[in-house]
């Protein structure tokens, strides 16, 4: 069957190519995905898959205590599900790939256009081909070949095309409560084929450090807030140190900072003479696996709490912390699940060697998937460090690898039906 699967492959990974430029080529930014997800409901039933294609009623979701969404309505934003109904008596896999992309930044920093879907040196370029068009055509590939091949398999395989993953998971979310639900899920984000069984979670918080405005002649008579921010972020900084000093994986060896705590947006003051008397930092707070995002909140709380005990300025004006905006939920799955174990010899059949193993330096929705009692891993084509990065590119030859790896999972997680 390996021999069958990577001819059929082989046999149409110039038009399999063609498409993924066709993908990325479609700027399918939050709030553009619509002409992107009506082709990929096509492109199901073509496979003659049960295809449903909806838009997602926002309301519908803000009673539930995992959504997290900066939009105030998602039309024109539809998900997709596909499924391959299986005889009956196998366990079922979603295989769930989000087609939301992250603006494409300073285009100067670019070799390339954004989105030129350009192959140089065996590698396709563009904004989202790592985040993650190219694992979402694993996924595909890996359907479409088995089908092709006239495979028929006990369990329901179901893929996921979902919205708003770079955005809290509003999509995914969406998705399980439509009833979307499995034995288990793969998630092909980029992983350079290393298989993560644990995804961390992040939450997204907002600092407000306040001090005294003052001429900036006499600034002596004022309190810089800016000044007192730099407190602030030495806590963080101590904060983030003593988290990842208290966490004991194997599976983050290797990894510099597990748990980062990121500061990533500053803003404050209204004059160059003048003292600011606020300044607001904005950032984001990895969550361990096993951990709840509110005993990581309130990890962050504490901190700065404890900056009273440092400087009497932060007992009397306190840091103001809140959430807002993202959140990704921690997941994963059990080291001896047999999917991990069907993964890891998949992969040894194609490559001759037993895989990575190691946990998401980001969050994904598996978390989300994890709540809802459905195992996640990830594994997926693409270099990690590129997934947000100007020249964005994937190998495409890693696409099309990782499509009969999951091809051969899904044969022996599924099972073959008589």
């Amino acid at each position: 069957m390996k021999d069958r699967i990577r001819d059929a492959i082989d046999q149409q990974r110039e038009a399999y190519t063609a498409l993924l430029q066709e993908w990325v080529q479609d700027p399918t930014l939050s709030g553009q995905e619509s002409r992107y997800q009506h082709r990929i409901a096509d492109l199901y039933r073509e496979l003659g898959l049960d295809t449903d294609l909806w838009e997602i009623d926002i309301a519908s979701l803000k009673h539930n205590p995992l959504f997290h969404c900066q939009r105030e309505s998602l039309a024109g934003s539809p998900n997709v599900v596909g499924t391959w109904k299986g005889t009956g008596g196998g366990r079922s896999l979603i295989l769930n790939g989000h087609v939301d992309v992250v603006p494409e930044g300073d285009h100067a920093q670019w070799h390339q256009p954004p989105y030129s879907g350009e192959i140089i040196g065996g590698c396709l370029y563009g904004r989202g081909v790592t985040d993650m068009k190219g694992g979402n055509l694993s996924a595909y590939v890996a359907v479409a070949t088995l089908k092709t091949l006239g495979v028929r398999l006990k369990g329901d395989v179901i893929l996921q095309s979902v919205i708003e993953e770079e955005a809290g998971g509003a999509g995914t979310l969406a998705a399980l409560e439509r009833g979307y639900t499995a034995d288990a899920a793969l998630i092909p984000e980029p992983s350079e084929q290393k298989i993560f069984p644990r995804q961390q979670g992040s939450r997204w918080f907002r600092l407000r450090v306040m001090g005294v405005k003052a001429h900036g002649g006499t600034r002596y008579e004022g309190v810089s807030a800016l000044e007192k921010s730099v407190a602030v972020i030495a806590a963080i900084q101590a904060l983030e140190a003593q988290r990842n000093a208290d966490l004991n994986d194997p599976l983050y060896e290797g990894v510099p900072i597990p748990l980062p705590i990121n500061l990533g947006r500053i803003e404050g003051g209204d004059w160059p003479s003048s003292v600011p008397d606020e300044i607001t930092l904005e950032g984001r707070i990895g969550v361990g696996p096993g951990e709840t995002v509110e005993t990581a909140e309130q990890a962050l709380v504490s901190a700065m709490a404890a900056l009273a005990e440092q400087d009497d300025w932060f007992a009397d004006h306190p840091v103001e912390v809140e959430f807002y905006g993202a959140c990704w939920q921690p997941g994963g799955i059990d080291l001896d699940s047999p999917l991990v174990t069907q993964l890891c010899n998949a992969f040894e059949r194609v490559h001759g060697r037993m895989p990575e193993r190691q946990a998401s330096p980001w969050g994904t929705d598996g978390g989300l998937l994890s709540q809802y009692g459905v195992p996640a891993l990830v594994f997926g084509p693409g270099i990690t460090r590129l997934a947000h990065f100007p020249n964005e590119h994937i190998r495409l030859d890693d696409i099309f690898d990782v499509a009969e790896i999951m091809a051969l999972t899904l044969i022996d997680w599924c099972e073959l039906a008589d």
